[in-house]
């Protein structure tokens, strides 16, 4: 019995974008055509979108970009010798970069094409089909506790956005604390990750998960708008592993400096970035929802909300915000 084709390999063939049949698909992989079927109805459980044309075999609607790690390790100048770790598929990368440890150089990171139990914040969950966005997460030690990590999302949210904007994506804000929006709705995620004693020594897992295109299969499953590159790029995305070794090295300058400096110089920019900056909001919380306006953050990287003609501190852990409708 033939064995069958691994979905990398199977997906490698159709990245092109062009129809391919069956029967070159089974000769390409040296498997059967019920190999191949099979293999393409995994895909397609998975979230891609692709078709079955009569006459002319298996397409995917657009081309897609398969990550590729030497392409994207020769784009990276921070931490040279800090490694990039690529999978196909993972439950996590954030669990991953967690089972690294305690050996794990600082600045590591881990990529995946693909995760079966990816997260966000408030353990949503983050819904990744191989070559559709980038999933990473990226590992920090500092000195001091969680204390000292105030804000830490924050920054990594600015870095995020300046690594898009780098790459010509236009248009994009910061939804306090650290989703990346346009308009048209989510763009990206970032969950902060903290482990080790009080008053420190801890470790950081940074995770970044970035929509480049969203097939129908996924944005069905989705609970609030988003968007993703390909719209917000007319039809085309960046180049997707230049793009992930830009957020690799935004990242990583950003802990770096974060280290050093703390959330003060990350404030400017998010100033700028800030989405919920004068709009109304709906605050929920321990004390039940409340409205105010947004008025930035202090220095610690709370949120300022005008609640009742009083400006009040509102921090991730405790509530969850959003701009009131109409």
């Amino acid at each position: 019995m033939q064995p069958e084709p691994p979905a990398r390999e199977l997906l490698r063939q159709l990245a092109t974008g062009n129809a391919v049949s069956g029967e070159a698909l089974a000769t390409q992989l040296g498997v059967t055509r019920a190999a191949v079927w099979k293999q393409i109805a995994a895909l397609r459980a998975m979230g891609l979108p692709i078709e079955a044309r009569s006459r002319a075999g298996y397409r995917m609607p657009w081309p897609m970009q398969l990550l590729h790690l030497p392409s994207i390790a020769s784009k990276l100048g921070t931490a040279p010798d800090a490694p990039v770790h690529l999978y196909w598929e993972l439950d996590s990368t954030q669990d991953e970069l967690a089972r690294l440890l305690p050996d794990a150089p600082d600045l590591t990171v881990v990529l995946a094409e693909r995760q079966t139990l990816g997260r966000g914040r408030r353990n949503h969950g983050w819904l990744s089909p191989p070559g559709l966005g980038i999933t990473l997460s990226c590992l920090k030690h500092f000195a001091g506790g969680p204390a000292v990590l105030s804000g830490l999302s924050i920054a990594m949210g600015v870095c995020v956005v300046q690594a898009l904007a780098s790459a010509g994506v236009p248009g994009l804000q910061l939804k306090w604390p650290n989703d990346v929006v346009a308009d048209q709705g989510k763009l990206a995620g970032i969950l902060i990750e903290v482990s080790g004693e009080y008053d420190g020594p801890s470790v950081v897992r940074v995770g970044v998960g970035l929509n480049v295109r969203l097939s129908p299969a996924v944005l069905g499953q989705l609970d609030q708008p988003a968007t993703d590159l390909a719209t917000l790029c007319g039809g085309t995305p960046p180049d997707r592993n230049e793009l992930a070794a830009r957020v690799i090295e935004h990242l990583r300058t950003g802990l770096l400096r974060f280290e050093q400096e703390g959330l003060a110089p990350f404030a400017q920019d998010f100033a700028h970035m800030d989405w919920l900056a004068g709009k109304p909001l709906s605050v929920r919380g321990p004390h039940g929802m409340q409205s105010g306006i947004g008025h930035g953050i202090d220095a610690r990287g709370a949120l300022r909300v005008e609640i009742d003609g009083l400006m009040t501190s509102v921090y991730s852990d405790t509530v969850s915000v959003r701009p009131q409708k109409g």
